[in-house]
């Protein structure tokens, strides 16, 4: 086996052996500095929502969104009880349509019936 000069067994310089300690320390630095960055990024997203003053303003909405997605997250989305709560959603969303489709006939219906009840029949002399 050939050695070059400079390296070790596994290729590698003489040198690194005293700089793993500094490759070390300089990860922990990158870390700590990634970590106040995001720590920075969380705030600055904080306050370009204005998430403390909407918790003021409306706390049961905001309780109301952090619960769905919480929901979301956390793998319901799709289930069995998503089903039946966007069923329920669907039904009671189509029911002032279908309401007012109702009622639009039987008023229809009744000023028929008025109509024809205010006009003698036809064939009566």
């Amino acid at each position: 086996m050939t050695n070059y000069s400079g390296t070790t067994g596994n290729g590698t310089g003489h040198s690194e052996d005293a700089g793993f300690g500094q490759r070390v320390d300089q990860l922990g630095s990158d870390a700590q500095q990634f970590i106040g960055n995001a720590r920075s990024a969380v705030a600055d997203l904080g306050q370009a929502l204005d998430l403390k003053g909407r918790v003021e303003r409306n706390p049961y909405g905001t309780l109301a969104i952090a619960v769905g997605v919480g929901y979301v997250l956390g793998g319901g989305l799709f289930t069995p009880l998503t089903g039946r709560i966007l069923k329920l959603g669907v039904r009671l969303a189509a029911l002032p349509f279908v309401k007012d489709e109702l009622m639009g006939m039987a008023e229809s219906a009744f000023q028929g019936y008025q109509t024809g009840r205010g006009t003698p029949p036809s064939g009566s002399v």
